[in-house]
């Protein structure tokens, strides 16, 4: 193993945070005996073409210092290969190093686990999704959540969590059941009308919203959680469930364990660890152990 690693930095993360990250983060590093070699990017493609360079050149590690937009990025630049990730999660919603039960917005802490499992050779191999050439993490999201998410970036004048809530009012007042169809696992055809469809190679999205409770990141498998067609009302009652994971248990809730999913629907977008992944139809496949984490 190197002692070079290489530190990949979203300065913006967390409204700032990431900037203030990368220098606790680097010195816990450092303090274990690593060089440190940070990585920019003039933008999302240019980052992610340095990453890469460092991941093709034999960095001993990538370690990302951002929240879950940044760990989507460096996934793109592990995924396939033996670099280990290091996750310094310092955004908004964290959803991937929480899934992995990683430290959330506490860099130096994050930084000393990298190294200490670095050290030991502690190494967690995960599955990861992956749809086309992307690759994802911890959720894919389809319907009235994907929609929330549209909405709300056209939101420029609202932040944080408060233009999340406003998007899901908004969204509510104009919503109608998606007519879906989906085949699992290459089997027959399935037409449905749905809320949403979410598929989890991790357990949450938003922020910690459980909505595939039980999914675990290396079982070679998706949870795929199906929310019907129920009504506005159902919908708010059924929704904050999903914050505790209990929602699983509605009767308008099913549950497939998948190896992949495919998903076609008119008019929707799909979001990949809360990042735009593109409309429907598409795709999405379970591949084991495609990510190497630095994990305790």
């Amino acid at each position: 193993m190197t002692s070079e690693i290489t530190l990949f930095v979203n300065p913006t993360a967390g409204r700032g945070r990431g900037a203030h990250a990368a220098q606790p983060a680097a010195s816990a590093l450092r303090a274990a005996g690593f060089s440190v070699r940070t990585v920019l990017g003039e933008d999302a493609d240019d980052a992610l073409r340095r990453a890469r360079e460092a991941v093709s050149g034999g960095t001993g590690a990538l370690i990302a210092v951002g929240g879950d937009g940044m760990m989507s990025l460096a996934l793109q630049a592990v995924a396939g290969t033996t670099t280990p990730l290091g996750v310094v999660a310092v955004g908004t919603g964290n959803d991937f190093a929480r899934a992995l039960g990683l430290p959330i917005r506490h860099p130096a802490a994050a930084g000393r686990l990298a190294a200490e499992a670095l050290k030991g050779g502690s190494v967690r191999e995960i599955d990861l999704g992956r749809v086309g050439e992307r690759w994802f993490g911890s959720v894919l999201a389809s319907g009235f959540d994907s929609r929330v998410n549209d909405r709300g970036n056209r939101m420029r004048w609202a932040g944080g969590r408060f233009k999340y809530d406003l998007a899901i009012l908004a969204e509510l007042a104009a919503f109608r059941p998606i007519p879906y169809r989906i085949r699992l696992d290459g089997g027959p055809v399935q037409e449905i009308d749905a809320t949403l469809i979410a598929v989890g190679n991790g357990s949450t999205y938003g922020g910690g919203m459980r909505i595939c409770a039980d999914a675990v990141m290396d079982d070679g498998l998706f949870d795929v959680t199906v929310v019907g067609d129920c009504s506005r009302t159902t919908l708010l009652k059924v929704f904050p469930r999903v914050y505790k994971g209990t929602h699983l248990g509605h009767p308008q809730v099913t549950v497939h364990r998948v190896s992949s999913i495919e998903l076609v629907a008119a008019g929707v977008t799909a979001y990949a660890d809360g990042e735009p992944l593109g409309a429907l139809p598409l795709t999405a496949t379970c591949v084991p152990g495609a990510a190497r984490v630095l994990a305790q």
